[in-house]
């Protein structure tokens, strides 16, 4: 009978053991995601979308599992800023959230826009925008935290984009800031037809990413970025962004 050497039955009994605490910080992960198809969004009671799959294939690739629940935003965002083990996606990475998360990404990028109504009154640029009676964002988006940074003071928080276009639409306010990859989509949720608004203004351009609250391991967050990474290079992140985003370019590299 063979014995393993106490060198190696040492080293075998770490790798087991990291293991092992691998396997504890990940099965504590929970996720939120919110109704932004096609990036996120809820599919016969279950989440589904671009952010959606790209989670889900991270997961199975570390060997794990963990809730995804689709909420309103707002309320996705808080549960992410005060507790451990949340993942948040598709975050929008900005300056005023950058120590606020542990980031892995970039899942996807968009431009913002503002948006009227067909026929209603124009605003060519961002000092018109703060003369708006109101501006539609959806609560605690990073437009709405953006916008508040640069002085404005006119900004009505809804629940959801489809809430903002729906209002928008039936005149309950001039204005609304929203993403242009996912206003199509945002539109058909909210039976709205595409000939009732028009674009105006460009606000910012932004990246996307999978947001993991402070007080998640760094651990985690650098093997899920490894993990994303492999995918980009395996080609299977591209086919599935290009399966919910056929025609937009893929978003620039960290």
């Amino acid at each position: 009978m063979s014995f393993l050497p106490i060198r190696a039955l040492a080293t075998l009994l770490f790798c087991i053991l990291a293991a092992s605490e691998t396997m504890a910080e990940e099965t504590q992960l929970k996720f939120y995601t919110e109704e932004y198809p096609p990036i996120s969004f809820s599919q016969k009671g279950k989440a589904a979308g671009l952010g959606t799959e790209v989670v889900e294939e991270i997961m199975n690739r570390l060997g794990i599992s963990a809730p995804i629940e689709v909420v309103p935003w707002a309320r996705a965002y808080a549960y992410a800023t005060t507790g451990p083990n949340v993942g948040l996606f598709v975050t929008t990475r900005t300056p005023e959230r950058e120590k606020l998360f542990k980031w892995v990404g970039p899942v996807s990028a968009t431009t913002a826009h503002f948006y009227t109504r067909r026929g209603g009154q124009r605003f060519d640029n961002l000092e018109q925008a703060k003369q708006a009676e109101r501006i539609l964002i959806p609560r605690e988006w990073y437009l709405q935290q953006m916008l508040r940074g640069m002085g404005f003071n006119n900004i009505n928080s809804v629940p959801t984009p489809a809430d903002a276009v729906r209002m928008l639409v039936a005149g309950r306010a001039p204005l609304m800031a929203l993403d242009d990859v996912t206003l199509a989509d945002t539109l058909s949720a909210a039976s709205i037809n595409a000939n009732d608004i028009e674009t105006g203004s460009t606000i910012t351009q932004a990246v996307q990413y999978i947001a993991f609250s402070r007080d998640t391991p760094d651990s985690v967050a650098i093997r899920w970025q490894k993990t994303l990474d492999d995918m980009k290079v395996d080609g299977s992140f591209e086919r599935i962004y290009k399966k919910w985003l056929p025609g937009v370019a893929l978003p620039a590299a960290r």
